[in-house]
Order: structure tokens, then sequence, then C-alpha cells
């Protein structure tokens, strides 16, 4: 499997945003990318049909014609804790089905974007959290930090989490929560010397946050050498 992990500092900091801002500079870059929302708590019932927004942008993102079921192979209607969603529609997420639903989706394209469901280390089952899954696909870690107060704790616990998983953070994403954030420069800079990783970005509050625009602020040439470097040797 050729691809990344993406993962962030918390929930609703841009995680989705950022897989589909990548996903579109990827393609642009002629790369057969899927994307895939590995877990999705949270849907509304549009036009008669279940429908989770990360998906739908994830989906909206592509290029390979995947079905929104392939972007989203395991969605729940609760918006809460994946394990707790599960358990009220009398289910368990089980870790060799999840993979394998995984696995699926991203064999529809030469390369992988596979992103994690609020931290790195979210429960999904007993014994088994987001760390687990990022352990068993293998892919490289890319860490989305969402810019407000308390990032730079939130971005260096989690890259340690990572690594103390014997896992690569190859790229880190800082994306604007806070508009009104202060210092932005120099928690920026702050980051940049202590995750010891390239930034792939730095995403501003967007009108308009399309896969196309987020894509805009991203940094192709540094995602492509994560990629050559971490391409098995021949």
């Amino acid at each position: 499997m050729r691809g990344f992990f993406i993962t962030g500092t918390d929930t609703e900091i841009g995680k989705t945003s950022i897989t589909a801002g990548l996903t579109h500079l990827l393609s642009e870059a002629d790369l057969r990318v899927a994307p895939v929302k590995s877990l999705a708590a949270g849907q509304e019932l549009i036009d008669g049909q279940w429908v989770n927004e990360d998906v739908q942008r994830l989906h909206a993102s592509q290029r390979l014609g995947m079905r929104p079921d392939q972007v989203g192979p395991l969605q729940f209607r609760a918006a809460c804790a994946p394990h707790i969603a599960a358990a009220l529609e009398g289910q368990r997420i089980e870790r060799a089905l999840l993979l394998a639903a995984v696995r699926a989706s991203v064999a529809l394209g030469d390369l992988a974007l596979v992103e994690g469901v609020g931290g790195f280390r979210v429960p999904l089952s007993e014994g088994f959290d987001t760390a687990d899954l990022a352990q068993d696909l293998g892919l490289p870690v890319v860490l989305v930090v969402g810019l407000r107060l308390g990032c730079i704790n939130h971005a260096l616990l989690t890259a340690e989490a990572v690594r103390a998983r014997g896992l690569a953070l190859v790229g880190w994403v800082a994306n604007t929560v806070d508009a009104a954030m202060p210092h932005v420069a120099d928690n920026l800079a702050a980051l940049d010397a202590a995750l010891a990783a390239p930034c792939w970005g730095h995403v501003p509050r967007l009108s308009d946050p399309s896969a196309a625009a987020v894509a805009a602020h991203l940094n192709l040439a540094r995602v492509q050498e994560a990629l050559v470097a971490a391409a098995p040797a021949p």
C-alpha cells in the first residue's frame, strides 16, 4: 500500500479538508488517488439517503469513480465517538473487517489517503483504537495541526504517540481553526522546530474550503518528496 495516513491533533480541526485538498493536489499531478474516510460517525437523511458530510467531501474530491460507500466503508448515524455510535446501532467495530474494507477501497487507486477519526488515539472497540489502525495499515503519517491556543502541546504529544508506534511522521499541515489566534508566526516557528518533519502547508480560514482552494495552500514538492522517501527499494 502506497500513501499516507492522515491524523490530527483533535476532532474538528480540518482532517477532511486537508485530505480532500491533498487528493485534489495529487490528482492534478496525474496520480490515481483513493481517499478513504476509515470511519465516519454522524449522518443526515437527505433525499431519502443517509449521508455523512466528510464522506461526501472526500467523494467529491476523487476522480476514480469511487462510490460513497467505498470512500466511507464504515458509517454510523450518531455524531459521537465511533464505538458509542456503533453500540447505538447494535454493532461492534471489528478490526479485521474494518481493515479489509479500507484495503479494498484503497486498492481502487495507486495512492491511498486514509483519514483517521478524531485524534490519533480514538477507541474503536475493546483493545483497538485508531493508532492500532494506523499501525495495521503501516502507512507514513501526516499530522493536521489545528491552529488554536494549545496546538503546540497537542501536536507534540501526537507526534510522540505516532513515533512510539514505530510509524514515520513524514509531514504536517497547519490548518487555521481560530482565525483570531494571536502570534501565529511564532507558533508555526515553534511547531516547525519541534516536530522534526517538513511542513506541507499553512491553510488559512477559507470562505470556500473546496478541495481546490485548500490544495492551493499545500506544497506539492514536499508531498512528492515524502512519496519518494517512502517508496520501497527496488
